[in-house]
């Protein structure tokens, strides 16, 4: 698996941008689209490191599905309008984001500089995975087998959380 670093670069800095973006953006539903980029960045990455099926299901899932639900959410509650501009706050909440944005930066950075280089471990290696029929089947039956609780409780929660956004929307204007 031999990964372009000059495609590697494109993704990952226009992740980085997107994601600046999704912060900066007064508009929550600019923000919103913005994230899309985003998921669509990492896909790409994914696509370079040869995780096909993983880069479609961050495009249908995240960049599709996830983020409509977060587009009727900000249409849903009426939140297009946006409710804090940092450009109107005070100067020392400001300064105080900024040193803490880069305080941030500097332990990312001293915490992978520092750190000595793990090689993945686990049970399935290359030649395993070839054997076993692909990424595919091995990550279905997985997902199906040892991690069918896990994926069962996702989709309950999932499907909580659509019914409590449609019972805060059906509500009468009476019971807010």
């Amino acid at each position: 698996m031999d990964i372009s670093p000059i495609a590697f670069y494109i993704f990952s800095v226009m992740a980085i941008a997107f994601s600046a973006l999704v912060v900066l953006k007064k508009n929550p539903v600019a923000s919103a689209f913005s994230l899309v980029m985003v998921f669509f960045c990492f896909a790409g990455i994914y696509a370079l490191l040869d995780a096909h099926l993983v880069a479609a299901l961050q495009i249908l899932v995240y960049a599709g599905a996830i983020t409509v639900l977060f587009i009727f959410v900000i249409m849903l509650l009426n939140a297009d309008v946006p409710s804090f501009d940092i450009g109107r706050s005070h100067i020392l909440v400001k300064i105080l984001a900024g040193v803490a944005a880069v305080a941030v930066l500097a332990a990312f950075v001293w915490a992978f500089k520092n750190s000595a280089q793990i090689q993945p471990t686990g049970t399935f290696s290359a030649e395993k995975i070839q054997t076993l029929g692909g990424n595919t089947r091995v990550l279905s039956t997985l997902l199906f087998s040892e991690y069918i609780l896990p994926f069962e409780l996702t989709s309950v929660l999932l499907l909580a959380g659509i019914v409590g956004a449609v019972a805060i929307a059906k509500r009468k204007p009476s019971q807010q």
